[in-house]
């Protein structure tokens, strides 16, 4: 089977980019990442995807006037690589209609509730605040709604005792970690 290429935008540590590289890499995930871009050049990731020989870019936000320019050089960017699916990991910004139309169909983002719950941020903070015993990730195609794109796969992981957010994070991070790599293998094998 070929492999499908992919980019994979990130902003922080990388953690759902480098569980997809590295399943890539072992061949059981069928995806060739064909470069991994950020918006912030102290972005952890970077080093990781450096490190297992993954082309990486940077685009920072405050190089570029407003939002519409920033992804139009985004989507120029992206097209040096012709990637089939973008996959959005920890990546802190909207996009705008433009780059959604431009991808339309092929971009995936990972959310860390059960959607529709807390679309946002501050999920975990929102899911204790409001006594939730079920909190869980969401995998998702990406519209022009925030976070409200169809979702394509849930885990849900128990709220305990005693959970604080970074607890609570923890857990729902292996659940993306699980479900992020399952859905790109449906999405590569149509």
């Amino acid at each position: 089977m070929s492999r499908l290429p992919i980019a994979i935008l990130i902003s922080g540590r990388g953690t759902n980019m480098r569980v997809i590289a590295e399943r890539a890499a072992a061949g059981s995930l069928p995806v060739d990442v064909r470069v991994v871009v950020s918006d912030k050049s102290s972005a952890e990731g970077l080093q990781a995807a450096a490190a297992m020989k993954i082309t990486t870019r940077v685009l920072e936000g405050r190089q570029f006037a407003d939002r519409p320019s920033y992804d139009r050089a985004l989507i120029g960017l992206l097209a040096q690589y012709q990637p089939k699916l973008i996959v959005l990991a920890g990546f802190m910004r909207i996009l705008t209609p433009q780059f959604i139309e431009a991808f339309a169909g092929r971009i995936l983002n990972v959310h860390p509730s059960l959607l529709p719950k807390y679309p946002g941020l501050h999920t975990h903070r929102r899911a204790l605040e409001a006594g939730e015993a079920v909190h869980g990730v969401s995998v998702h195609f990406v519209t022009e709604q925030l976070d409200g794109g169809p979702v394509v796969l849930q885990a849900e992981v128990p709220v305990l005792p005693g959970d604080t957010e970074k607890t609570l994070s923890a857990r729902v991070q292996q659940g993306e970690h699980r479900i992020y790599p399952q859905a790109i293998d449906w999405f590569a094998r149509g």
